[in-house]
């Protein structure tokens, strides 16, 4: 009884983590400033937005060398697979109505001193992720702000 209770447990183990890494592996961020997104898949296409360093967007599909992407508010276009890699950035999601800022913390606690504050649409290099917080990094500001007024990995 006891060994097919581990054996259960081990591979609903290792669901989870391919389901968790599969997610992630859905997310990638821009390499450089001022790469396009396309229209469709073709350096033909017409362009239909510039992207920044470390904005962060979803995968939706491959096409042989390019990728049909979503970015935090909703807007699909192609990019090709050599401008984007894994590494980790956020994007501020919140306070796209009222234009204020959100907090940046010096811990991971609503409790702790406000280092800095960001607008929407601030990209942020993702350092560390941890319960419901995600210590992030931009210029030379480096602190914690709540995971959910973020976007991205």
């Amino acid at each position: 009884m006891k060994k097919n209770t581990f054996i259960i447990l081990f591979i609903f183990a290792l669901l989870s983590s391919l389901t968790a890494e599969s997610t992630l592996a859905k997310m990638v961020a821009v390499k450089n400033d001022n790469v396009n997104m396309r229209s469709g898949p073709g350096l033909n296409k017409k362009v239909i937005w510039k992207l920044g360093v470390g904005f962060p967007l979803k995968i939706l599909k491959e096409k042989g060398e390019w990728f049909q992407v979503k970015d935090f508010e909703g807007t699909v276009g192609w990019v090709h697979k050599d401008v984007v890699n894994r590494s980790g950035h956020m994007v501020v999601k919140a306070q796209k109505k009222n234009k204020g800022k959100i907090n940046i913390r010096s811990k991971p606690s609503t409790r702790s001193k406000v280092i800095a504050k960001a607008y929407y649409g601030v990209v942020f290099k993702t350092l560390e992720q941890r319960k419901g917080w995600a210590k992030v990094q931009h210029d030379n500001v480096t602190g914690w702000i709540k995971r959910t007024l973020l976007w991205g990995f």
